[in-house]
């Protein structure tokens, strides 16, 4: 029977952006979480608010423009004007909203956690199945390379996942894992048990007859 692990991907922060400020000396500007909505008869703009890291100088990212209010769905609407936090999230990590307003997202500085089962690579080895299947849920994408969870997750350093790659044992939704694969969610990782094993056993062994 074959079992799917699960890694989660969680954004601790929103990425900050690569802007001037005109009052101060800062390239950056962070998310600061707050809409703001201005009416004007039946239309209405929408932005998402940003603050300048060191003087708090304001910058207004375009949401919506001059849209009409009943073409937003009422749930959309009143998280906008409660100032949902999860919401605001989606649009700072959003590439369409950026690319509408022209802004470039910094995003080296989103850090991150990942969450594994805590499974041993023992116990993993001792399953029936002939692949191990890994589920990526990663609500945001900011390029993080799946190699990069992969290692993290299985402890594995970057030679032997290079190796497992070499030997073509790892894949993504049925593809070969290109190293400049970034993390998207729902990404499903495979790899071939025994290869895997034949990689962590022989580096073992080797280290044993250099001890001895």
């Amino acid at each position: 029977m074959s079992i799917e692990y699960t890694w989660v991907v969680k954004a601790q922060n929103t990425p900050l952006l690569k802007k001037k400020c005109s009052h101060c000396d800062s390239e950056r500007f962070h998310c600061s979480d707050k809409f703001r909505l201005n009416a004007q008869k039946k239309n209405i703009d929408i932005w998402l608010i940003y603050r300048c890291v060191k003087c708090s100088h304001r910058y207004n990212m375009t949401l919506f423009s001059r849209i009409r209010t009943e073409s937003i769905s009422k749930e959309i609407f009143n998280r906008l004007s409660e100032n949902d936090t999860d919401l605001a999230w989606e649009y700072a990590f959003s590439r369409e909203t950026r690319k509408k307003n022209n802004a470039e997202a910094d995003l080296e500085s989103v850090a991150y956690e990942i969450q594994f089962d805590e499974v041993s690579i023992e116990q993993m080895m001792a399953s029936d199945s002939e692949v191990l299947s890994f589920r990526i849920k990663c609500p945001f994408e900011f390029n993080l390379r799946l190699s990069t969870v992969i290692r993290t997750c299985l402890n594995l350093s970057s030679s032997k996942l290079n190796q497992l790659m070499e030997a073509d044992a790892v894949f993504v939704h049925e593809r070969s894992l290109q190293k400049k694969h970034k993390v998207q969610h729902g990404d499903v990782v495979k790899i071939r048990k025994d290869t895997l094993k034949n990689i962590l056993f022989s580096e073992e062994a080797h280290a044993e007859v250099i001890l001895k």
